[in-house]
């Protein structure tokens, strides 16, 4: 008799903590991000921000979801029909490196903060010629930045 009330007593135990195990909730600690402005929304999730500066450290976590703080931004080349191929490439304090070969000096760098728009404008500075490529050194700003070559 007594071993037929452990068997029962360990049946309701299990039981009682299964119930517990899937009866836990999703749980984001909260933090200050303060990384961007504007709000996004879908069918299931609204994620807001605020301008200001971002916290540094590891993305917050919990279950399945992951939100990682920052300012984030586009710099890209936009390639024109008929242009040389142009590069970008990191350099050192925050720079930005933008090239295209030498043999394209009827080209002129331009510069778009959004593609859907026509307020392309010429970058102020010249090209410096290094190794066979047209260079301008660029310090991004926030947001997105592209760039192309245009025939004048």
């Amino acid at each position: 008799m007594n071993w037929v009330r452990l068997l029962l007593g360990g049946l309701l135990s299990c039981v009682a903590g299964v119930d517990l195990a899937f009866a836990q909730q999703y749980n984001l600690k909260r933090f200050r991000i303060a990384s961007g402005g504007g709000k996004s929304t879908n069918a299931s999730y609204t994620v807001s921000g605020t301008i200001g500066q971002q916290d540094s450290g590891a993305p917050m976590k919990g279950g399945n979801y992951s939100l990682t703080g920052g300012f984030w931004s586009v710099i890209a080349v936009v390639q024109t029909p008929g242009a040389p191929l142009l590069s970008v490439q990191p350099a050192s304090n925050n720079m930005v490196v933008i090239s295209w070969p030498v043999s394209s000096r009827i080209f002129a760098l331009q510069q778009n903060s959004a593609l859907g728009t026509t307020n392309w404008v010429d970058m102020p500075a010249a090209p410096v010629v290094v190794n066979g490529q047209n260079q301008v050194i660029v310090l991004p700003s926030l947001g997105n930045s592209f760039y192309r070559l245009k025939s004048p």
